[in-house]
């Protein structure tokens, strides 16, 4: 996982001093200032940061297993659960983006960012923005990035609610307004289950193995019987355990085959196949290919 110190490293020739350190690390940057340093496009990892992009141009990004184009302006969301890279920036590209610790909102929000869909793990939250909604959205961008560079005492209060608006606008952009969810016992069995699960990943390297992967292994950790599991799981996701946990384990496998340099042997050890021709048989099982195939696809 990339930390934010270490973003700063790679990302700039000369990192900029780190700012709020009370507080939580922040920062804001322009995209056109990025790209004068010619980074290198970032590696396909995890960060233990969040990043809010404004993006005007067009490129690819990598999300998982999944690639998404974008095109004109759009509103992006990154959190430290889900990978992520994208291709090479192309002259002409504009935008801001700024990047923080869940810290940084300490006292300020009245729920954890975590419990927002935004940053929910595995969430590809992208919004292509009219030219009406982008005329909302870059003003609190421009305001952040002037705010962080002058001297005004409370100027991280009021960045917080300049940040707290472009999340709740975005929100608003949302097919599905999010709801409350429910408290009941179901509910909270599948959020435990799904964080379990979510937490087991992203593979990095060779050291990290799945060892929670089975239905029994969810029913052991959660303390329930397995069969009150599926139930429970097949009621609020409409999926049986085994489904959720392939699903997942595919998500993954195409994630390294496609993004890391882990041979196929060491990919099966990592995901907690008995050996390389199980997960091969689970592979082609899923996706019609073999794992050799889809890597050269």
């Amino acid at each position: 996982m990339e930390s934010l110190e270490e973003f700063y490293k790679h990302k700039f020739q000369t990192p900029p001093k780190i700012k709020n350190q009370k507080n939580g690390l922040f920062d804001v940057f322009t995209i056109e200032e990025n790209m004068k340093y010619k980074v290198k496009t970032p590696a396909y990892v995890r960060r233990d940061f969040y990043k809010i992009l404004l993006f005007e141009g067009e490129n690819v990004f990598h999300f998982g297993d999944e690639s998404i184009p974008v095109s004109g302006k759009t509103l992006l969301f990154f959190n430290p659960n889900t990978p992520y890279t994208y291709e090479t920036l192309a002259p002409g590209t504009k935008g801001y983006f700024c990047v923080f610790k869940e810290e940084f909102f300490k006292d300020s929000l009245r729920i954890h960012l975590t419990d927002l869909p935004l940053f929910k793990p595995f969430s590809k939250p992208i919004y292509p923005l009219s030219d009406d909604l982008f005329a909302e959205i870059h003003p609190l961008f421009v305001k952040i990035k002037n705010e962080i560079e002058g001297d005004y005492s409370y100027k991280y209060e009021l960045i917080k609610s300049y940040v707290s608006a472009l999340i709740f606008s975005a929100l608003k952009l949302s097919v599905s307004p999010a709801k409350p969810e429910s408290t009941n016992a179901a509910t909270r069995i599948t959020a435990v289950f799904m964080e379990v699960l979510d937490r087991q990943f992203s593979i990095e390297s060779i050291s990290q193995k799945i060892t929670c992967r089975s239905p029994a292994d969810f029913a052991d950790q959660l303390a329930i019987h397995i069969n009150y599991l599926n139930r429970v799981l097949k009621k609020t996701t409409g999926k049986t355990t085994t489904e959720l946990i392939n699903e997942r384990l595919l998500s993954e496998a195409k994630a390294l085959l496609k993004h890391s340099d882990l041979n196929i042997a060491e990919i099966s050890e990592a995901l907690g196949y008995r050996d390389q021709s199980h997960f091969s048989s689970f592979f082609k099982s899923q996706t019609q290919y073999a794992p050799s195939d889809f890597r050269k696809v």
